[in-house]
Formats: C-alpha cells, sequence, structure tokens
C-alpha cells in the first residue's frame, strides 16, 4: 500500500513551530521568547543600550524605528491619531489609546490583590504600592504612614493647606498636579463623563460615579461607630471626625483647628479679609457663601433657613 502524502499545510506549520522554538532560546539574557526573529532583535537593544535610529532633526537616538517616527511628530507637529468623541488628536497612538479609555470608562489593568481596576498601567503600579508592607515614609503630624517620599509630600499638604498648582487661567490652586489636570477641562468645556440615566455630563469619573448615587439611593459608606451611611467617602471621613474629635486642619495664624479643609479655607479668609462672595442685588460682599446666601433671602423675602446645620463647625 502506497504511503500517503502529508499535506504541505501541516508541514509548513510544522516548520514554523520548529523555528519559533529556536528563536525562543535565542536570547539568553531574560529567557524572554519571540515568534519573530525581528521583535528579537529589538528586544535585545534594551539589554546593549543600542539606539539604531537618529533623529535627522534633533539628533535624538533612539531603540526603535516606530519610536523615532512618533518622535518626529514633535518637530513636525503631525497628530494622526484623532478621538471621534472630543476632537482632540495625538501623535502617539499609545497615548490615544489610553485617552480613548476616559470615554468608555475601560479599566484593563487590574489589582490581583484587591481586583480594583485601572485605565492606565502606571495607576496600578501606584496602586500596589498600597499592599506593600513597606510604608517607611511617616508624616510627624498625624503619623500616617505612606509607601514614598512623594506621597508623603502630597499628604502634607493637607495639613498645611499648601497649593502649589496654579490654574493660569482663573488662578485657582490645588494640592496635586492630577486635580489641575481635572479642573482645566472645566476651562475647555470637557465634560467626557455622562449619565446614562439624565444626561448629566461631568469632568471627572468619580464625580459621575458619586452623582448616579442620587439616581440609585446607594450609600456604601458606613459609620462604624453609628451605622450611619453615606454617598462618598470623603463625607464618612469627615463626619468620623464628629466622634473621634480629630481636628486636623490646623491654621498657622491663629493655631484654630477644624474638622474640614474646606472650614480651614474659609476661616483663613477673616484672616486675610478676603470676600469672594458678591451680591448682584447689592454688591455686597461675603467671606463664606453661607452669609451671601442669607442675604439673597432677605433681599427676596424668602424666610432664611439654617444652614448651619450642615455645617455646624464655628469657622470663625
Amino acid at each position: 500500500m502506497e504511503k500517503s502524502e502529508e499535506p504541505k499545510d501541516l508541514t509548513f506549520l510544522e516548520d514554523k513551530v520548529k523555528k519559533r522554538r529556536i528563536l525562543s532560546h535565542e536570547l539568553d539574557v531574560c529567557k524572554k521568547a519571540f515568534s519573530e526573529k525581528g521583535n528579537l532583535n529589538k528586544h535585545k537593544r534594551i539589554h546593549t543600550g543600542e539606539k539604531a535610529f537618529h533623529c535627522d532633526i534633533c539628533g535624538r537616538s533612539f531603540s526603535a524605528n516606530g519610536r523615532l517616527t512618533i518622535h518626529k511628530c514633535i518637530h513636525t507637529g503631525e497628530k494622526p491619531f484623532h478621538c471621534v468623541i472630543c476632537g482632540k488628536s495625538f501623535s502617539d497612538r499609545s497615548v490615544f489609546i489610553s485617552h480613548k479609555r476616559i470615554h468608555t470608562g475601560e479599566k484593563p489593568y487590574q489589582c490581583n490583590i484587591c481586583s480594583k481596576s485601572f485605565s492606565q498601567k502606571g495607576g496600578l503600579d501606584r496602586h500596589k504600592h498600597i499592599h506593600s508592607v513597606e510604608t517607611p515614609y511617616s508624616c510627624n503630624i498625624c503619623g500616617k504612614s505612606l509607601s514614598s517620599k512623594r506621597s508623603l509630600t502630597s499628604h502634607k499638604r493637607i495639613h498645611t493647606g499648601e497649593k502649589p498648582y496654579r490654574c493660569n487661567i482663573c488662578n485657582k490652586s490645588f494640592s496635586v498636579s492630577s486635580n489641575l489636570t481635572i479642573h482645566k477641562r472645566i476651562h475647555r468645556g470637557e465634560t467626557p463623563y455622562s449619565c446614562d440615566i439624565c444626561g448629566k455630563s461631568f469632568s471627572r469619573n468619580d464625580t459621575l460615579t458619586n452623582h448616579k448615587r442620587f439616581h440609585t439611593g446607594e450609600k456604601p459608606y458606613h459609620c462604624d461607630v453609628c451605622n450611619k451611611s453615606f454617598s462618598q467617602r470623603s463625607t464618612l471621613t469627615n463626619h468620623k471626625r464628629i466622634h473621634t474629635g480629630e481636628k486636623p486642619f490646623h491654621c498657622e495664624i491663629c493655631g484654630k483647628s477644624f474638622f474640614q479643609l474646606g472650614n480651614l479655607a474659609t476661616h483663613k479668609r477673616f484672616h486675610t479679609g478676603e470676600k469672594p462672595y458678591h451680591c448682584d442685588i447689592c454688591g455686597k460682599s461675603f467671606c463664606t457663601s453661607y452669609e451671601l446666601l442669607v442675604l439673597k433671602r432677605i433681599h427676596t423675602g424668602e424666610k432664611p433657613k439654617n444652614y448651619l446645620v450642615f455645617n455646624s463647625e464655628n469657622i470663625r
């Protein structure tokens, strides 16, 4: 009986598998395997430091031709990747992909310890420090321990009230740069996060999450002392200070302490004389929004309500 001929496509597949096996053992530095020799050669440059692709405009060098192509867009101003949702353009495809997650809410990077998800790998890497037992940087004011010097510096601004990041449009200041970035969306009119219930849009994803709880009535944050529930974590944090008596926000002028950072900011206006709340009827100005609200009710004839129940802390 004549031996049947082996199918050509099967022979081709076996040859390809053999070739891949050979290539996968070519690199003996980190044992990483590749299916294409070209990808192996590109990867080797990480170990050798070789940068064979040079920009003919500024002379900067790169290990991959693709990175050089992206870099040249800086000189040409070319931004070939366009977001069809907000119209923003990008020169780097990877940055464009990350940007699209703002609109879709996609968070492909998940923590394998607590399952929290992130839109960017950098956010996941920073988050993982929370699970690390190493927190060598301690706050000398409240004793809280943090995993990095950068986190400690940012944390201390809670106590000092320092806000080094200033908006060049309205001069509003922030304690962390990410909050400034988010704030600038207000000026640009960017509200990429939309509520699928009422259609209202927001500049921040976490603001949208909090907003949705007004529709659902969800209050996932519970006080373990009195069992009162809240829709926002920050509200629970402030509430707990009623039980503990903690007042972590200190005025460096008179030494008075407060439960909430916002109350400290308002209190400082009594020292500086700043009155940012203006009545559009009589032109009178006030240190607090509450005082302005009371005045407006006098103008309209509406009976003033005691709004201090929402903020019982004496700020003067």
